[in-house]
């Protein structure tokens, strides 16, 4: 495992804290806006609503992925690091991976 100096932890956690503050404000504005967009297709009589609800949803998923599972630090993301400085570093060598 790579060690890291106290600065560039502090940097990694404050990109990280901000990432998920930012999904947290994505997912917030998703509940709001499709809230009332499902009241007016109420009201309305049509169940047009889901398309938005729908479209955006993929959107915030994408981005919770973003920030969950490939964000920098994550197991994940450190593992697919370390596998391709392997790659690139055979290939330097000159050796076949």
């Amino acid at each position: 495992m790579q060690q890291h100096t106290d600065l560039q932890l502090d940097q990694l956690a404050r990109r990280r804290a901000r990432a998920k503050l930012g999904f947290f404000f994505h997912a917030v504005v998703y509940a709001a806006v499709n809230l009332g967009l499902i009241a007016l297709s109420v009201y309305n009589g049509r169940a047009w609503a889901i398309f938005p609800l729908l479209g955006w949803g993929i959107g915030l998923f994408f981005h919770g992925l973003s920030v969950w599972v490939f964000a920098p630090g994550n197991d994940l993301m450190e593992g697919m690091v370390r596998r391709e400085r392997a790659r690139l570093s055979a290939r330097a060598k000159g050796e076949r991976w």
